[in-house]
């Protein structure tokens, strides 16, 4: 049988050209992974909370700072159009329009508002300093701390697409929500690789939330139908259905984040008490800041603490405003202003969020008043967040 013999210099060649071919497909294979494994340059937040626990307080905690781009409940405009449905029916809807924000993509809400539009068809726009300042409206610096009112008179008629424009130009991107109730419908966003995303768990004591409910009865209405699923209904929640709902949605997050989580939330999660941040508000603000990679400015903090120490726990026209008050005050007028009947209901449907997240429940109107007995437990040993957690513990 004949051989075929080939010079030992095409031999060498050909090596060679075989080596440089593989060694070239590495270094993309390598570069893809890498480009892969590289964190997106915005940071993504979700304050996720409930209606009058404090958020929009916390929100604006975050909206005056000048690296951060928020927007308050941008989730409004899903319910109000499909308010026939359930909450649980809603998530998929509402997870699908916090991502699109969260990357800057606005055509999300051609579906809820077709028409044409300007930065006041956006639900709370003005919550929001970045839609206040350059370049979503010339009438206020980044650096200021702007107000609603202000902010409506002066930057309401600049077009809608100023909303995608500004939130580009921002190295966070927060948005508070009160329409999750359940820690895993947002896994899909956690472990989106193109998310940096951080949860903020915001709770509070659910006597003071009833207290701070009844405040605002027909402007909760429509959702309170949406939460127990009525067609269309508007409830008043005399009997505490949706607190029950409340409370246990709660209690699934914070069990969910803190009982054998999945890796990919570590580092990720961090329950904040509003009870906790209203007594020691820089140092709790400080902690956030750190969880979310901001820093406090000194404009920043005076803000703080004038906006934590006013006179007063606040009126009720001023439900859904954030006003300089005594916010300790505010944290435990529920104690003066509800009836003990009241509270025992209140403490029925949600004993199990009173006692996980850390409160005292209380036995009798005696104990209910007396407000040098702290009801507000110290945080436990064993209160979990990803945020501390050390592996070497």
């Amino acid at each position: 049988m004949a051989r075929i013999r080939i010079p030992s210099t095409i031999v060498i060649i050909f090596v060679t050209v075989q080596t440089g071919f593989l060694l070239f497909m590495y270094a993309r294979y390598s570069s893809f992974m890498s480009q892969s494994e590289e964190k997106p340059s915005q940071v993504h937040i979700l304050i996720l909370s409930s209606w009058r626990s404090g958020s929009s307080f916390v929100g604006q905690l975050f909206s005056q700072h000048p690296s951060v781009f928020y927007l308050m409940e941008p989730a409004w405009h899903v319910w109000v159009t499909m308010y026939q449905n359930s909450a649980k029916v809603l998530h998929m809807a509402v997870r699908d329009l916090v991502r699109s924000v969260f990357l800057c993509d606005m055509s999300v809400f051609d579906a809820y508002m077709p028409w044409k539009r300007n930065l006041s068809d956006l639900f709370q726009w003005a919550a929001s300093r970045a839609l206040c300042s350059a370049p979503a409206c010339d009438s206020f610096q980044r650096t200021d701390i702007t107000s609603e009112m202000a902010c409506k008179t002066l930057c309401g008629r600049y077009p809608f697409s100023k909303v995608e424009e500004a939130c580009k130009t921002y190295s966070h991107v927060v948005i508070k929500e009160v329409r999750f109730f359940d820690l895993k419908v947002l896994y899909p966003l956690l472990t989106d690789p193109s998310l940096n995303l951080k949860i903020i768990h915001l709770v509070r004591d659910p006597r003071a939330v009833v207290k701070s409910r009844e405040q605002s009865v027909k402007a909760l209405a429509r959702d309170n139908g949406i939460v127990l699923s009525t067609n269309g209904t508007r409830v008043e929640d005399g009997k505490y259905k949706v607190m029950q709902e409340v409370c246990r949605s709660h209690v699934q997050i914070y069990e969910t984040a803190t009982l054998k989580p999945p890796n990919f939330l570590k580092d990720r999660y961090l329950m904040v008490r509003f009870e906790d941040l209203v007594r020691d508000p820089l140092s709790e603000i400080s902690e956030m800041y750190k969880f979310a990679d901001l820093s406090l400015t000194p404009r920043l903090k005076s803000w703080i603490y004038n906006i934590t120490h006013g006179q007063g726990p606040g009126k009720k026209k001023e439900a859904f405003k954030i006003t300089s008050r005594d916010a300790v005050s505010v944290s435990q007028a529920w104690r003066n202003v509800l009836s003990f009947q009241k509270v025992k209901k209140i403490q029925e449907v949600c004993k199990g969020a009173i006692n996980i997240l850390g409160y005292q429940l209380v036995d009798s109107e005696k104990e209910q008043r007396d407000l040098t007995l702290d009801l507000v437990l110290p945080r436990r040993q064993n209160q979990f967040s990803w945020s501390s957690f050390n592996p070497k513990h």
